[in-house]
């Protein structure tokens, strides 16, 4: 939440598309380099389902659907609206005047960057763009939703990869620990 009002409150373009970038690395898991090469016709309005609809090009140029839903799809529509709709990459770089800058896409290295900076601004710890996919993961694996659907959603060619993310045997053997027979151990035997 303090990272998107970081970006909500710059009124720049860099702070709406920054606000677009990380609802799509948080809600949508997408890769770094998943983020820079979404161009403008990846995306569409699924007016059928009132959701929005991204085409995800990942590892080993595999193309895959992923649905963004709420404020990610709200962001992304504020961004478009700000970037225009002209062909071409979908984030942009913004100059230090804040205008978008046509005829090259933005960098994976950029977007670390950002995220560096507003992790700063919002007075959070460091993170990396792999952080928020990792977040969107294992909340979904938290949230009931089957290994082998997250795998899909996340692009992994394998659920094993998937498993590597999925810390719910960890934390449900740390709460077992915490339920089991209580020792009324007294030092000296008082």
């Amino acid at each position: 939440n303090a990272l998107l009002a970081a970006c909500c409150s710059d009124r720049s373009p860099a702070g709406v598309r920054d606000a677009a970038l990380f609802g799509l690395a948080v809600a949508a898991g997408l890769r770094r380099e998943e983020l820079v090469t979404l161009t403008t016709a990846d995306y569409r309005v699924n007016a059928e389902h009132g959701i929005g609809e991204l085409v995800v090009r990942g590892k080993g140029n595999k193309e895959r659907r992923v649905y963004v839903t709420n404020g990610t799809a709200e962001a992304l529509a504020d961004w478009i609206e700000v970037r225009g709709a002209a062909p071409g990459p979908l984030f942009l770089p913004v100059n230090k005047g804040g205008r978008v800058v046509f005829g090259k896409p933005m960098v994976g290295q950029a977007v670390s960057q950002l995220m560096a900076r507003r992790a700063a601004q919002a007075g959070v710890a460091a993170f990396s763009p792999h952080d928020c996919r990792r977040t969107f993961i294992s909340t979904l694996l938290d949230n009931g939703v089957d290994i082998s659907t997250v795998a899909g959603v996340a692009g992994h060619a394998n659920v094993e990869t998937t498993r590597r993310y999925d810390r719910r045997g960890e934390r449900a053997a740390v709460e077992a620990a915490g339920k089991t027979l209580h020792i009324p151990y007294q030092r000296g035997g008082r």
